[in-house]
C-alpha cells in the first residue's frame, strides 16, 4: 500500500482566491503543466482550505470556476492529470480527522503561515489553524510522492511527513513518505516593483487583455530617466518582466539598448505588452470558448473527482482497517 506500483504520484492544489497573474503562472502554473508527462499528476481546486478566507458561497464558485477555467486554458490536459474539486473527495476530511488523532499540538502551533496570516488580520480560526493536518490528507490519501510548492509550503511538506510518519510508526506502514519539489523560483516583480501578489494590489493578471491590460502594463514604476540616458536593465521592473518571457537573445538585445541609451521606458513597455499578447493571446481564446460551455467544464471535474475518489476510497478502506474501524457499510 505504502509504495503503489507505477510512475510516481505528483499532487498539488490552488486555492481559488482571485484573478490568477504573472507571478502564479511563472511561480507554479507553467510547472504544473510541464509535470503532466512526468507521472501521474492530482490537481485540485482547493475550496476546503479557501473556507478560511472566502465567506461569500457565490465568490467561491465563481472563483472556482475561473481557476477551472484558467489551468485549462494554460494547457492542463485532463486526459493526463486527474483534475478535480477538492470538496468533491469529502473521504480527505475523514482522513484529516484520524491524522488530527496523532499530531502534536505543538507541530501546528510552530506554523509560520498561520501566525502570519494572523498578522496580516485573518481569523484565526479553528480550520485555519488546522490547515496543514488537510493539506496534509490532500496530500497522502492519493498517496503521493511528490508536491511542487513555493518556499513558503515547505514547512507545510515537512509536517505532513510528521505525520504520516507517527501514523505509519502507530499502525503500520501505510503512507509512502512525500517529498516537495521547489516550484521554480521566478522573480516574478510587480507593478510597483515589490513581489507580484494580490495582497499588494500589484498584479498583472494572465488574461486580462485590450484597454485594460495595457493600462497596468503603463502603470508599471520606472525611474525618472529620460529616453536618451543609459538605463540599468537589472534595476529595471519592466525589463525583469519581459526577462519572462524573452529569448535568451531577445534579453540581450534589450538590455544592449538599454545601456547605450535612446530607448524610453514607454517602448520598453510596448515590448513588453507584446510579449503577453503573443505569449497568453491563444490561451485567451481557449478560455472565452470554454466559458461558453460551462456544462463541459463540470464534466471535466466530475470525472476528475471520480478517478480521484476512487484513490481516496483505496486508501481510507485501508486506513480504516488499520485504526480498527469497519468497512463502510453505506457508499
Amino acid at each position: 500500500m505504502s509504495q503503489p506500483q507505477g510512475p510516481r504520484r505528483i499532487l498539488s492544489g490552488v486555492q481559488p482566491s482571485g484573478k490568477l497573474h504573472l507571478g502564479n503562472y511563472f511561480g507554479a502554473v507553467k510547472q504544473h503543466i510541464a509535470l503532466q508527462d512526468e507521472g501521474v499528476c492530482f490537481y485540485f481546486i482547493a475550496d476546503y482550505h479557501a473556507l478560511t478566507t472566502i465567506r461569500d458561497p457565490q465568490v467561491l464558485r465563481e472563483n472556482t470556476f475561473d481557476v477551472a477555467l484558467d489551468y485549462l486554458a494554460l494547457g492542463l490536459d485532463p486526459n493526463k492529470a486527474i483534475f478535480f474539486r477538492q470538496s468533491d473527495v469529502p473521504e480527505v476530511t475523514e482522513l484529516a480527522w484520524i491524522l488530527g488523532t496523532v499530531t502534536n499540538m505543538g507541530l501546528l502551533e510552530r506554523a509560520v503561515s498561520y501566525k502570519e496570516k494572523v498578522e496580516k488580520g485573518i481569523d484565526a480560526s479553528v480550520g485555519l489553524f488546522t490547515y496543514p493536518v488537510l493539506m496534509a490528507a490532500d496530500i497522502l490519501i492519493y498517496r503521493s510522492h511528490i508536491v511542487p510548492v513555493g518556499k513558503d509550503q515547505v514547512q507545510h511538506i515537512e509536517m505532513t511527513q510528521d505525520m504520516a510518519g507517527k501514523f505509519n510508526r502507530a499502525y503500520g506502514d501505510i503512507f509512502p513518505i512525500p517529498t516537495y519539489r521547489l516550484d521554480k523560483e521566478s522573480k516574478v516583480p510587480g507593478t510597483d516593483g515589490q513581489k507580484m501578489s494580490k495582497s499588494y494590489g500589484n498584479t498583472i493578471e494572465i488574461f486580462a487583455e485590450g484597454k485594460a491590460l495595457k493600462k497596468v502594463v503603463m502603470s508599471i514604476v520606472t525611474d525618472s530617466s529620460s529616453v536618451a540616458d543609459p538605463k540599468d536593465p537589472s534595476k529595471c521592473n519592466v525589463f525583469a518582466l519581459y526577462s519572462l518571457f524573452a529569448t535568451d537573445e531577445e534579453r540581450e538585445g534589450l538590455a544592449a539598448r538599454y545601456r547605450a541609451g535612446g530607448i524610453g521606458y514607454g517602448e520598453a513597455k510596448a515590448a513588453l505588452l507584446a510579449k503577453i499578447d503573443a505569449t497568453f493571446g491563444p490561451a485567451r481564446e481557449r478560455r472565452k470558448q470554454l466559458a461558453a460551455r460551462p456544462d463541459d467544464v463540470e464534466d471535466i471535474l466530475r470525472a476528475g473527482a471520480r478517478r480521484a475518489r476512487a484513490e481516496a476510497q483505496q486508501t481510507m478502506e485501508v486506513v480504516r482497517k488499520a485504526v480498527g474501524m469497519k468497512p463502510r457499510s453505506v457508499a
